[in-house]
């Protein structure tokens, strides 16, 4: 390998840098954009895949894959599985996986039913988590964030996550977000609201900087995968985000659109009825007027604490209230969805939060309503499913969000 050239103090050249040479740069480029690739085809593979496997797959020799994976065990980012039983001669392979425990991202999320915290590892695995239920709806941010910030130090405090290398930490939010600041959360009742200063003395100790990200953006990444930089099981989709409000994060080539501002995927403020009932947005009749978890279950007769799952038995059982929340949120939802997937052209919608359980009541009319709305369908069906039922998705995908940088440039962490 060529060397850096130096020279001495008494050179006249002595007071400019020292720059690696064109070939040392070439080569140190080359290895660090392998280690990522080596990096992302391990964690992107659905099962554990061995030195050889990751060689044939990237163009690698299996000398370089060797030697880079190596590397990558040594950094904490993979780790090596008992050998599998060998099929032939030689020795027998050592699967590789993403580690367990070694490297530790934060998510912490607001959101008008709830605060939580979650740890997780670079194997997707939770390794702490604290989570409170609270009505938050209009809630003041002096009052929550120093609740939130406590929530943290409590996980941040726990053995598993002190024996990690803390990676960051994200806050998911339901509302506008712009770079440091929560413009508009109108479901909370926020507005350009910085949650920095009330976590500061909590992060600075560990040398941690705080994200913000939009809740549906980061619940988003989490749809049909169950790791950080796993592929998703559909590679383009409209992810909803179901709360008190209904948002959207859009997912093209798996990647999340942020917009020219962060602010796309507002499905749940497309108007559905301009002489319909006032939206904390200042606009009337938006869609999640009508499908937003507390207005379905209200118009439903049923209290805003009741479990999503106590309305399918209630539409099950016939009860006519049911039955007309469940039609007025379908016909919203078909409405304001066909207008999204007119204008992205992805017909794959994917149902999280409290729209997950309701989708099959839902989605006899919610089919119709984008069959004859959607000016594609007849080349193109529109596709409704649904993803885990995990009634938290944003706060792990705010950590995933974290983890998937280290596999992204492996070379920065090791």
């Amino acid at each position: 390998m060529s060397q850096a050239r130096t020279t001495s103090a008494s050179s006249p050249a002595s007071a400019a840098p020292v720059s690696a040479s064109p070939v040392s740069a070439r080569q140190s480029s080359l290895r660090t954009a392998n280690l990522a690739l080596l990096a992302g085809h391990v964690f992107a593979a659905p099962e554990p895949v061995s030195r050889a496997n990751v060689a044939a797959a990237t163009g690698m020799t299996r000398s370089t894959a060797s030697r880079l994976a190596d590397d990558l065990v040594a950094a904490g980012i993979l780790t090596e599985l008992d050998p599998s039983p060998a099929s032939g001669p030689g020795r027998p392979a050592v699967p590789l996986a993403p580690a367990r425990g070694t490297f530790v991202a934060i998510g912490l999320e607001v959101n008008v039913s709830r605060m939580a915290v979650r740890a997780i590892d670079l194997s997707g695995q939770v390794l702490a988590e604290r989570v409170v239920l609270d009505d938050l709806a209009d809630s003041d941010p002096a009052d929550v964030l120093p609740r939130l910030a406590q929530l943290t130090t409590d996980v941040l405090n726990l053995n598993d996550v002190q024996r990690a290398r803390r990676v960051g930490v994200a806050i998911a939010l339901p509302g506008l977000v712009s770079h440091e600041t929560l413009l508009r959360a109108p479901n909370l009742g926020w507005e350009r609201i910085d949650p920095r200063p009330f976590l500061a003395e909590v992060l600075e100790g560990d040398g941690l900087v705080l994200q913000l990200g939009n809740e549906a953006n980061f619940g988003a990444l989490t749809a049909g995968r169950d790791r950080p930089a796993a592929p998703h099981s559909a590679p383009s989709f409209i992810y909803l985000s179901g709360e008190n409000g209904i948002g959207a994060g859009i997912v093209r080539e798996g990647r999340v659109m942020l917009g020219a501002s962060g602010f796309a995927g507002e499905v749940g403020h497309i108007q559905v009825d301009p002489s319909g009932p006032q939206c904390t947005c200042g606009n009337r009749g938006c869609v999640e007027r009508y499908a937003g978890r507390r207005r379905i279950l209200a118009a439903a007769g049923l209290d805003e604490t009741t479990e999503p799952e106590e309305l399918v038995a209630a539409w099950q059982a016939d009860d006519s209230a049911a039955r007309r929340a469940v039609s007025r949120a379908a016909q919203a939802l078909g409405v304001g969805l066909s207008a999204a997937i007119n204008i992205l052209d992805i017909p794959t919608v994917i149902l999280g939060g409290h729209l997950a359980p309701l989708a099959e009541i839902l989605r006899p009319e919610l089919d119709a309503e984008l069959r004859r709305r959607v000016l594609s369908s007849r080349w193109s069906v529109p596709e409704v499913i649904t993803t885990s039922q995990d009634q938290t998705p944003a706060v792990t995908g705010a950590a995933w969000s974290l983890l998937e940088e280290v596999v992204a440039d492996p070379v920065a962490w090791m």
